[in-house]
């Protein structure tokens, strides 16, 4: 549950990734709990990158388990691997909203538009651009050619 909580305006930093963010209330939750440190580490770590496709699947059960949800739920991407009886159980328990699709966007939108360098090499910086179409993402390429060193 804590995986977009860094979205929420009492969660939310000015400059860190809202990933990160989430990633800090999860684990200071757990630590209050009495949660032992090395798996307070995991649900930080699993929160940290499941925007970060191709990565997670390599590590912790937990952290791919997590990045595999998000990757199912908001984007679909395993939706074939399911039966319809297994995907109907899910929406019964967890119906969305007719306008999930862009409600889902507009609050990505809403959690990060005061924060637009944290989407530097992440998939939020297509968030911003749909909603603000002159935006400008920043440019892997042009940090290299600009960057101090010769």
């Amino acid at each position: 549950m804590f995986h977009d909580i860094g979205l929420m305006p009492s969660h939310s930093s000015q400059h860190e990734r809202f990933e990160v963010d989430g990633a800090h209330a999860a684990r200071d939750f757990l630590r209050s709990h009495g949660i032992p440190e090395e798996d307070a580490y995991t649900v930080w770590t699993a929160i940290a990158l499941h925007t970060t496709p191709g990565v997670p699947v390599h590590m912790h059960p937990v952290v791919a388990l997590v990045t595999a949800g998000v990757e199912m739920d908001v984007l679909g991407l395993t939706h074939a691997q399911y039966s319809d009886e297994e995907r109907e159980t899910v929406v019964q328990a967890f119906p969305r909203t007719p306008a999930f699709k862009e409600d889902i966007i507009q609050a990505f939108y809403d959690g990060i538009r005061h924060k637009p360098d944290t989407t530097f090499g992440n998939v939020k910086a297509d968030v911003i651009a749909d909603k603000e179409p002159h935006f400008h993402r920043g440019n892997f390429c042009s940090v290299i050619r600009n960057s101090a060193r010769r």
